[in-house]
């Protein structure tokens, strides 16, 4: 079974590579949680819809993955993200730690983690690195992902 997971995280991430958001949510089972230090936790549909959104904003992406290993039920592997962060036009390079649950053949929990400081430092610039640290900012970085989401996600219902 352990092979079979393998070969579905690496999947996944071989679609990310190639921006094939549709193919990472064929991935997902229907009621898939995903949490990230951004995005905070979400649920189905609009972890479908984060990816998708992603992955079509995308500006100078990259990614690397390895150290992909499961077992019948978890799993997890390692990758890098590198991009421009769209609001700010900085580069990133996001080193990130996700962790999996199977079930029925699909990802049923995706959590990764990664130093929202770190990433806020690269993607913010000065007010990053003197600020990235405190709640205050880390609720303002979530507010904005949420809210980017939900705009993305009303304009794909009207379309």
């Amino acid at each position: 079974m352990s092979q079979t997971n393998n070969a579905l995280i690496e999947r996944f991430y071989t679609a990310f590579q190639q921006r094939d958001a549709e193919a990472m949510a064929a991935c997902y089972t229907d009621d898939v949680v995903f949490s990230d230090p951004v995005f905070g936790e979400l649920r189905g549909d609009e972890a479908r819809d984060m990816w998708r959104m992603l992955v079509a904003r995308a500006q100078n992406f990259s990614l690397t993955f390895d150290n992909v290993d499961s077992d019948e039920r978890n799993g997890r592997a390692h990758w890098v993200a590198r991009y421009l962060f769209s609001q700010t036009g900085r580069e990133v390079v996001n080193r990130i730690d996700a962790r999996f649950v199977f079930r029925d053949g699909r990802i049923a929990e995706h959590r990764d983690s990664f130093d929202l400081w770190l990433w806020s430092r690269q993607a913010l610039g000065v007010k990053g690195m003197l600020l990235g640290w405190s709640p205050l900012v880390k609720r303002a970085i979530r507010a904005q992902a949420k809210k980017g989401l939900a705009l993305y996600r009303g304009r794909q219902l009207q379309s």
